[in-house]
């Protein structure tokens, strides 16, 4: 039974859903080592399921009418059922962070790189951590234990993908 980390259901779970976002948004994250522990569960099913799906996709011609009226035919990669069905349930389980414009980056420049991404968040997971995580059986997490909290005394932890 997963552990209910003081909070009313629907606190925890909102509290969950931020963080396993986080740690795959930036890789590690700190945080109590209960909360740790409910994390890395979450985030595991998510990673195994996109590393298992990530190379399901289909190519699909469409026809389109270009600015002279005329029509072209237009190749798209389209996902395949599964790889639908796990981005689907990652877009469920997790909160959709966007870019973030670097510091010395145009807005110009900002705006070509995103242009084409809805949910950056879900691209990361299939793009990177699906092919990277492929081959690997489990085990995507490691916690390290820091000691306690100063005010409360809480175990605190880094939960960091390997």
């Amino acid at each position: 039974m997963p552990a209910k980390l003081g909070r009313p259901t629907d606190q925890r779970l909102a509290i969950l859903k931020n963080q396993v976002s986080e740690l795959l948004w930036y890789g590690k994250i700190e945080t109590t080592v209960d909360r740790a522990k409910s994390v890395r569960s979450i985030a595991e099913k998510l990673i195994t399921a996109a590393a298992k799906t990530y190379g399901d996709t289909q190519t699909v011609q469409k026809e389109k009418t270009n600015l002279k009226g005329d029509k072209v035919s237009v190749e798209f990669k389209n996902d395949g059922p599964r790889k639908l069905a796990v981005r689907r349930k990652l877009m469920s389980k997790l909160v959709d962070l966007h870019e973030v414009k670097g510091d010395k980056e145009s807005k110009a420049n900002f705006r070509a790189r995103i242009k084409d991404i809805n949910h950056p968040l879900i691209e990361k997971i299939f793009n990177e951590y699906g092919p990277k995580y492929e081959s690997r059986p489990g085990g995507y997490t490691r916690i390290i234990k820091l000691g306690t909290r100063r005010g409360d005394n809480a175990e605190i932890a880094i939960l960091e993908l390997v």
